[in-house]
């Protein structure tokens, strides 16, 4: 099991457009009884956020740019907490939810760089929010912690395609939950950080595969992939319930993710992740609709949903050809980790 190791990132653009809430509820993710433990309160409609922007950056096939990060510690909380909320309200339209997302990522991504613009940040943060930052922002710092050296110079030989249907997912993460005991939540983060819950239709360096990437042999072992398609999200969340059972994860949730990587930093941040979810399934909602981003030497690459390469190609290169997925130069991001 390995990891597409310098993906993990995964943000999805906003472009600075009033969100028109509406009162009517269109996705029900959590259970009866999960949904009565969300931190917003499923009638009520969020609060509007205005998305920063900039009319002069370039712009994606979708039409977004590459989101930008306020500087001042104050507003930047204040967003925070307008974005945390919103993609939390089962009232905001689905339609809104990516660039909220997007844009609640990439501030994520930028503080874990920078510790004390993070600390800042929090102290401004209304309370009930500062749990979900740190889970955040722990979780990025994990993966921080696995990756030194110099980035990528080139960029990888990857489809990267839209997800199967959240609730399809869900469904899926469920289903392989209630038949082993492994969290759903845990299998969510683990599909979210190997593929970007399989956005990434490539095979890693050590050949694994599919979006909860397995390694054909690993597949082919007896009870695991059972005879089903190893690209499949359904075949491949179930396969991983079954592979991390085998690993130990129904006694110790850590062992078992050592099988998929063997790093404690992994452990760590599937496991912040899956604790985000634990507490508030409605954070599935922004978590769905990440996307992913590379680290390389040419800066903190947005790898687009339509991105397209059958060969490793020149980071700098990529950036001249698809200009809103470098970083804008106002956005302070560190190249060289991996993360």
């Amino acid at each position: 099991m390995t990891s597409l190791r310098r993906w993990i990132g995964i943000l999805v653009a906003g472009c600075g457009v009033p969100l028109a809430l509406v009162a009517q509820q269109r996705i029900a993710i959590p259970s009866g009884e999960e949904m009565a433990t969300a931190s917003v309160p499923v009638s009520s409609p969020a609060e509007s956020p205005m998305l920063p922007t900039d009319p002069s950056l370039p712009l994606s096939p979708s039409g977004r740019h590459y989101p930008l990060v306020p500087a001042q510690a104050d507003v930047l909380a204040q967003l925070i907490s307008v974005l945390e909320e919103a993609i939390r309200n089962p009232a905001t339209p689905l339609d809104q939810i990516p660039q909220l997302a997007h844009q609640q990522q990439v501030i994520y991504r930028v503080l874990s760089h920078e510790p004390e613009r993070a600390i800042a940040v929090r102290n401004a943060l209304p309370p009930q929010w500062r749990w979900v930052f740190d889970q955040h922002i722990a979780a990025r710092r994990e993966f921080l912690a696995m990756h030194r050296g110099p980035a990528s110079a080139r960029v990888p030989a990857w489809r990267i395609q839209s997800p199967a249907p959240e609730a399809q997912l869900l469904r899926a993460y469920r289903s392989a939950a209630e038949a082993t005991g492994i969290p759903w939540t845990v299998l969510a983060a683990v599909n979210l950080v190997e593929t970007g819950m399989g956005r990434i239709d490539g095979v890693s360096v050590a050949n694994a595969q599919g979006p909860m990437q397995f390694l054909p042999t690993t597949w082919a072992e007896a009870g695991i992939g059972q005879g089903g398609d190893i690209r499949d999200p359904w075949d491949s969340i179930h396969a991983a319930a079954r592979y991390l059972v085998r690993r130990g994860g129904l006694r110790d949730l850590r062992q078992g993710l050592w099988g998929y990587n063997n790093s404690n930093h992994y452990g760590e941040a599937v496991l912040r992740y899956a604790a985000l979810l634990d507490r508030d399934p409605l954070a599935y909602r922004g978590l769905y609709y990440w996307q992913i981003h590379y680290a390389s030497a040419a800066g903190d690459l947005w790898l687009h949903e339509g991105y397209h390469r059958s060969k490793p190609a020149s980071a700098h290169q990529h950036t001249r050809e698809q200009p809103f997925s470098k970083p804008p130069s106002t956005l302070p991001l560190s190249t060289n980790t991996q993360s």
